[in-house]
């Protein structure tokens, strides 16, 4: 939510869409930005079980984009249980862990990503960024250094001047 700007009633606005970002694969730098608790109805290859929904804001070069991972809390996707919290240091090789998910926002860490070639419901191609792997905290990874920019100060919201015989609260 680091970018999120609040506009006031009669800001300026610009931006109409399209500028979706697509990174190269690559290793990157992560933040965990969101963790939602939601349940697996259960398919063909998962059974139905607690899922945790898992946003990361990944660094790019010039841009970020937000990925959303699903990591199923099951004994068949335990690895990637460990995987994550190994990425942002709350666990530790061959130590048991008692997972705690509060703990995980605002933690960083390392991943690879890479490019997902897919078909939309219309048939259409298209493409996407995936997490490919977290790497573990203490693996010495190289990743895309994003370049430095400043972030526009947030816009305050303000109540419009007052005109008349209105008061607030007044009825």
């Amino acid at each position: 939510m680091d970018n999120f700007i609040e506009y006031g009633w009669e800001d300026e606005i610009v931006n109409e869409g399209g500028d979706f970002v697509l990174l190269p694969e690559g290793d990157y730098d992560f933040t965990v930005t969101k963790v939602e608790r939601a349940r697996h109805n259960g398919s063909e290859k998962v059974p139905p079980c607690n899922m945790a929904k898992v946003t990361f804001t990944i660094w790019g070069a010039e841009d970020s984009v937000e990925i959303t991972e699903n990591f199923f809390l099951c004994n068949k996707f335990e690895w990637k249980l460990s995987q994550l919290f190994l990425a942002v240091g709350l666990k530790k090789h061959g130590e048991p862990l008692r997972m705690n998910w509060g703990a995980v926002m605002g933690k960083k860490g390392k991943c690879h990503v890479y490019v997902d070639n897919y078909k939309n419901k219309n048939g259409e191609d298209r493409q996407s960024n995936k997490i490919k792997k977290l790497y573990a905290y203490d693996e010495n990874v190289t990743t895309v250094q994003p370049a430095k920019q400043t972030q526009p100060a947030p816009q305050q919201y303000s109540q419009p001047a007052q005109t008349g015989g209105w008061k607030a609260g007044a009825f």
